[in-house]
Parts: C-alpha cells; sequence; structure tokens
C-alpha cells in the first residue's frame, strides 16, 4: 500500500474510531503527522484526498475539520466514476438503478402531492414540445428527481441522481438517434411514452404500476446501451 493510502486509512480508522467526530477540528499539521507516524508530505497528500472525498473540509484560515459525514454528501464522490463509465462498467450501473427506481417509485406513490403531480405533469408538457435534445434530458432528470425527492431519503436521491447523471451522455446518443427495434420513431418519443405510463400510475396511486412502469423505462435505456452504439467498438465521447 502507498505511504499516501496508508496515511487516508490510518486518518479513517480515527474518524470510526471515534478519536475525531464529525465537526471536529484535526490537530495541527505537525502534531497529527507526529501522532500518526507519517511526514507532512504524506498528510498533506491524504488530507487533499480526504477532502475532495468530503470527508474533511478545508476552512480558509482556519484548520482542516471533519465533515459532517453525512452519507449523501460522501455518495457525490461516486459521481466522476460513474461519469466516465462505459461498457461493462456502464452496464452495471444501470442494473443498479433498475434495481433500485422501481421500488423508489412505488413508495412516491404514497408520498407524492397534489403539488408534485401538477409539477411532473408540467414536466411531461415541456418535454413533448418542440424542444432540443439536451432540454429534453434536463427535463428527463428532472422528472426523475421530484419522483425520488418525495420520497424523503436523501441517500436514495442523491444514489438515483449519480445513476441518472451517468446516463446523460447516453440518453444524448438515445435521443438522436432512431430505435433500434421499433418502427424509426426517435427513441425520445419512446422515453416520453414510458414517462406518460409512470405519471399515469403515480396520479392513480398504484404502486405496483408505478414500479412496472418504472422498471420497462429504466430497462429500455438498458437495453439500449446493450445493443447500440455504445457497444460496439465505436467511442462513446465520438458519437455523443
Amino acid at each position: 500500500m502507498a505511504v499516501t493510502d496508508q496515511a487516508i486509512e490510518k486518518i479513517k480508522k480515527m474518524i470510526v474510531s471515534g478519536s475525531l467526530l464529525p465537526g471536529a477540528r484535526l490537530p495541527n499539521e505537525a502534531d497529527l503527522a507526529d501522532q500518526l507516524g507519517l511526514s507532512r508530505n504524506s498528510l498533506r497528500e491524504a488530507v487533499r484526498a480526504l477532502t475532495a472525498m468530503r470527508i474533511l473540509v478545508a476552512k480558509q484560515g482556519d484548520g482542516t475539520y471533519v465533515s459532517g459525514l453525512e452519507p449523501h454528501l460522501l455518495l457525490e464522490a461516486m459521481a466522476f466514476a460513474a461519469d466516465v463509465s462505459h461498457g461493462r462498467t456502464a452496464r452495471q450501473l444501470l442494473q443498479v438503478r433498475r434495481l433500485l427506481e422501481p421500488q423508489v417509485t412505488a413508495l412516491a406513490v404514497g408520498r407524492l402531492t397534489a403539488e408534485d403531480l401538477r409539477t411532473l405533469r408540467a414536466i411531461l408538457d415541456q418535454s413533448a414540445a418542440d424542444i432540443g435534445i439536451e432540454e429534453f434530458i434536463d427535463l428527463d432528470i428532472e422528472f426523475h428527481r421530484t419522483i425520488a425527492d418525495s420520497v424523503g431519503n436523501p441517500v436514495l436521491s442523491t444514489l438515483l441522481g449519480i445513476l441518472s447523471t451517468h446516463t446523460q451522455r447516453l440518453r444524448i446518443v438515445r435521443g438522436t438517434l432512431p430505435q433500434t427495434s421499433g418502427g424509426g420513431a426517435p427513441a425520445r418519443i419512446q422515453a416520453h411514452c414510458e414517462h406518460e405510463a409512470i405519471w399515469r400510475a403515480l396520479v392513480n396511486r398504484d404502486a405496483a404500476l408505478a414500479a412496472a412502469a418504472s422498471a420497462v423505462h429504466v430497462a429500455a435505456v438498458e437495453d439500449w446501451l446493450a445493443t447500440g452504439p455504445a457497444n460496439s467498438s465505436a467511442d462513446l465521447d465520438t458519437i455523443a
């Protein structure tokens, strides 16, 4: 294990053991390096890495603190890995989304307010208009985020947001190509129809149907990834 990795593990152990509590200020650099048996350079590298992971927070002129360690904030460190995933890794992330999102959609049935449903309806109406693909993608993300946020679990919302963000580039490609298995209609039309099916199930307060409609929607993206250009030898960045 590299020296920096060892330093990271030592600081994490202090947090896990309770020696450093959420919100606690780290000892000054010299004292902490001596306490952990590290060089100051190794300690600095470890602190930078843990800050990037949202485990530590650097406050200008005031030192470095342990963050609040809220799970939904720590999960955001996964976003970059999700964004750069492709091929088998991208499919694996979509499989996780397929497992989670239908259950979250079913939970939302009992939590969405009348105002939430009106918001979803407005999103769908806007996405049916003659708009560019990137605006359609933004509305797509907002549609799913509104449903997830209604459940009131920021960990689930963040995780699903990350899993959806990684598919953003795929949606751009998918939205500009014909369906591979349909009659040539743009795939964005299919996506919009799938959103409508989810909305109808939510309005009718039918949790089982909402979960099924959501599963169909995510599976369609997963199927496209398995059979579309991203699965071929072409590089997704050059396609998008």
